[in-house]
């Protein structure tokens, strides 16, 4: 029976929320379940029961509490603003947004209430209710900094990035230690392409919040986006040290180890992610794009198809899909995978691109265009942007409309620019001067001593776009050659090897072992093979630290037109080469440091090891140079080289498509269609070496 007297007075009640203030929380329920055996119809305790209940993280036994104080008091606004509270909390958002709906009826002038209701809507996906009930918050609390920045995240969300921009800086301004707010504005900035602004906010919202995961990963991520990929690597460790259980921080640090060419040590991020949650679709599709990379194309095709068996509209498996396809020579199934992608995510920007990389686009592709030039007229991330306006670039340059694919092309490698990396013309310089002084004759042969007498390696070197996957290509179409791609070894070789004194008699007792692992390299993709390409046109920097190692080893150096290789780089939209690519002056700077080395290798390296072809020969007698390449290869004739399109083989590299082609004349002389572009380039013409 309940009385009066059994009902708690205001000294009990106060003592019970200052057991509840103090963190006493155990205390605290069971002095509410005291004065709850003695009037169970006091909907005040009930509630504070539900409070000490949830702080415990007991949120169904507080869930249940709620329901009775509601029961007894059903026109209790702040108890349905409450129970709602815990049903976020119990994941359960959408039962939770009614509950706030009926407190906000009950009482409009609930801030908190109606700021919550937002914030279920954002977990909701439903940003545009989000952002019109934090507006309704605000009016009712004009100068409240969370409100302000929770506005702001729902208007980045909805792509209003300068609306969003005022609302958080008003917000941070009102209370700079938020760290929320440092945080949604640097994915603002993010989003504005200002990346270095965006590793500022981040920094700041860490500083003021260490174990803010959002603010790490995001960090990480702007880190990567900026080429600083060892800083990125220890932020994501970070983060995977506060969270080891969440999958995602495995295939984040995965990610970024996988660009610093360290694949294994990427696999095992993957595979870990994998055995915390099996049907992670994320981790199925990294795992794939490591296995392509280690040219396991079979089982990278497993993995992506594993990664679509969990989610068949998973837009990035679709699309890397097609690139495997691509990969294989069958590029009208792969278009059907990008279009496909699109048709799920008309704003998935990947799908344009790949359809415009892998064949040539003509006039009739009139809904591409418009497809393409819709998306560059919203505001979209700059990786998205660039990616896009090369491919618009290419568009217009297959359909002969060359002012507007130069202006398309100038404009991506500006945007590019601001991932912040820098060509430094003195180091490069720097640094060819210091080969070319090294590698003297005398040191060659003396090095050669040490050297391996293996003839296996096949190399194909030269500046990117010059030809090497084309004849990369016509070599594997022989029986006894094994095409590797592009193997990353020589440049970490070289910097190992310099770390620890090249030129020293320990430097060069390194020699065998370093020529011992590029042949496990080798043996490992090629086995069987008499001759495997690696295709690294880099390579021409290592051309003799190659020859002291293999001094029977084969160099192929492909020549191309100084202003067909410079400008097709330049319209290429490479992520690793290097920020040489995306400045003329810079390119042609580059250009002549490559021709000054090149000059000293045909200067010191024995015509037996180094020998070199011209592209547009190879374009103009396709046999005469296919059977000198054979015949300097150390292996007899095989007609099968002149049909190298049919070869059924993986390449993996951006010219897949074209060393699918027959061969054909329209790439030699393509850089008079934009001769009045040129600029600096022009200069490159008269640049010794160009014999």
């Amino acid at each position: 029976m309940n009385d009066t007297t059994a009902r708690p007075s205001p000294r009990e009640i106060n003592a019970l929320v200052a057991l509840i203030d103090q963190g006493q929380l155990s205390a605290a329920e069971t002095r509410a379940r005291e004065l709850l055996a003695r009037d169970s119809g006091d909907a005040r305790v009930w509630k504070m029961l539900s409070v000490a209940l949830g702080r415990q993280g007991r949120w169904e036994d507080a869930l249940a509490s709620l329901h009775r104080a509601l029961e007894i008091c059903p026109d209790d606004a702040d108890g349905f603003a409450e129970a709602a509270d815990v049903m976020r909390a119990l994941g359960r958002v959408r039962e939770a947004v009614p509950l706030y709906q009926r407190a906000l009826l009950l009482n409009p002038q609930l801030v908190e209430a109606q700021n919550n209701l937002g914030n279920a809507c954002l977990e909701l996906g439903k940003n545009l209710d989000a952002a019109r009930c934090y507006r309704l918050a605000l009016g009712l609390r004009p100068d409240d900094p969370v409100i302000l920045c929770n506005l702001g995240n729902a208007q980045r969300l909805l792509g209003l990035f300068d609306e969003a921009k005022i609302c958080l800086e008003r917000g941070i301004a009102l209370n700079d230690q938020l760290g929320i707010g440092h945080g949604y504005l640097g994915m603002v900035h993010v989003a504005l392409g200002r990346r270095e602004a965006a590793v500022e906010n981040f920094h700041r919202a860490l500083a003021l919040n260490p174990s803010d995961a959002l603010a790490l990963t995001n960090l990480g991520h702007v880190l990567r986006d900026l080429g600083r990929r060892q800083e990125a690597v220890t932020v994501f460790q970070r983060a995977l040290a506060l969270h080891p259980s969440r999958p995602e921080n495995h295939c984040n640090l995965g990610s970024v180890l996988f660009e610093l060419r360290r694949v294994d040590a990427a696999m095992d991020c993957f595979r870990r992610a994998l055995e915390l949650q099996h049907d992670y679709a994320p981790a199925h599709l990294s795992v794939a794009l490591a296995l392509r990379q280690q040219r396991r194309a079979a089982d990278a095709e497993a993995s992506c198809r594993a990664a679509l068996a969990i989610d068949p509209n998973y837009v990035e498996a679709l699309a890397f899909l097609g690139e495997l396809t691509a990969d294989r020579g069958r590029f009208t199934e792969a278009e059907a995978l990008f279009s496909k992608a699109t048709d799920v995510n008309p704003a998935f920007f990947s799908g344009y691109v790949s359809i415009a990389t892998h064949r040539k686009m003509s006039v009739a592709d009139a809904a591409w265009l418009r497809s393409v030039q819709t998306l560059l007229a919203k505001r979209l991330p700059l990786n998205a942007e660039i990616s896009l306006r090369y491919a618009l670039g290419k568009y217009f340059d297959d359909v002969a409309q060359y002012d507007e694919a130069f202006d398309s092309y100038a404009r991506a490698n500006e945007l590019t620019k601001r991932f912040g990396g820098r060509y430094d013309r003195t180091q490069f310089t720097a640094l060819i001067s210091r080969i070319i002084e090294r590698f003297q004759p005398d040191f060659i042969r003396e090095c050669q001593a040490r050297g391996s007498a293996e003839e296996l390696p096949l190399l194909i070197v030269g500046m990117p776009r010059s030809g090497t996957s084309l004849t990369e290509q016509i070599l594997a179409s022989h029986p006894a050659v094994f095409g590797a791609g592009e193997l990353t070894f020589w440049h970490g070789a070289f910097v190992r090897l310099e770390r620890g004194g090249l030129f020293s008699k320990t430097g060069m007792s390194l020699l065998p072992e370093v020529a011992r692992n590029y042949l496990q390299r080798l043996h490992a993709v090629g086995s069987g093979a008499l001759r495997v390409v690696d295709k690294m046109p880099a390579n021409f920097l290592y051309a003799g630290l190659i020859h002291a190692a293999f001094p029977k080893a084969r160099i192929i150096h492909m020549r191309r037109h100084p202003l067909d290789t410079s400008l097709s780089i330049y319209f290429q939209n490479f992520f690793n080469i290097g920020p040489y690519a995306n400045d003329l002056e810079d390119l042609a700077h580059y250009y002549g440091q490559y021709l000054r080395l090149m000059d000293h290798w045909r200067k010191v390296l024995p015509s037996t090891a180094f020998w070199e072809a011209p592209y547009e020969g190879v374009v103009e007698d396709q046999e005469h140079w296919t059977r000198c390449m054979i015949d300097f290869a150390g292996l007899p004739w095989d007609p099968r080289c002149l049909n190298f399109q049919d070869t059924n083989r993986v390449v993996i590299t951006a010219s897949k498509w074209q060393v699918r082609q027959r061969i054909y004349r329209g790439s030699c002389g393509r850089w008079q269609n934009y001769e009045k572009y040129l600029g600096p380039l022009r200069d490159i013409m008269s640049l010794p070496g160009l014999t």
